[in-house]
């Protein structure tokens, strides 16, 4: 899919603000709130808009502690990194699951309600499983992120 200017401007706002309404989105990219909708529904369909989040804070859950952890595998077969990645998936406390290449094979980013917590994370996840060869872990003390992500010169979307 091909984006143009509106398109682009469309993706910005929303990810600033994804609960902004129709007529708010229509009236800041200049469109009437029919085709402003149509276009929303547009970019979903072609997999461009691939949802709505709410931002939680942490606290409010009672997670307040928070962590990078690398993981180095001691074997690298398909079928059982697959196994590893996919039952680490499945832990609520994994916000954030990076596949990598280099030194470390897997980069996790955990929330947790604290140590003890993490400690019994890292051991039923981590340090007792049989494919795992090296754990280190990071505290975060102050997290920030973007999340706009920055437009491509050519426009151009899956």
């Amino acid at each position: 899919m091909k984006l143009d200017a509106t398109d682009r401007a469309l993706l910005a706002l929303l990810q600033r603000d994804a609960g902004l309404s129709n007529k708010e989105l229509a009236r800041k990219v200049g469109l009437a709130p029919s085709s402003c909708l149509e276009r929303v529904k547009k970019l979903q369909r072609a997999g461009v808009l691939l949802g709505v989040h709410a931002e939680v804070a942490p606290r409010a859950l009672g997670i307040r502690l928070q962590a990078l952890i690398a993981v180095r595998l001691a074997r690298h077969s398909e079928r059982e990194v697959c196994a590893f990645r996919d039952r680490l998936l499945a832990r609520p406390e994994i916000l954030s699951f990076y596949h990598l290449s280099g030194a470390v094979d897997f980069l996790l980013h955990v929330a947790v309600r604290d140590v003890e917590h993490l400690r019994t994370l890292g051991a039923e996840a981590l340090t007792r499983h049989k494919l795992v060869a090296h754990v280190e872990t990071s505290l975060i003390f102050d997290h920030r992120r973007s999340h706009v992500l920055p437009a491509l010169e050519t426009g151009t979307a899956p």
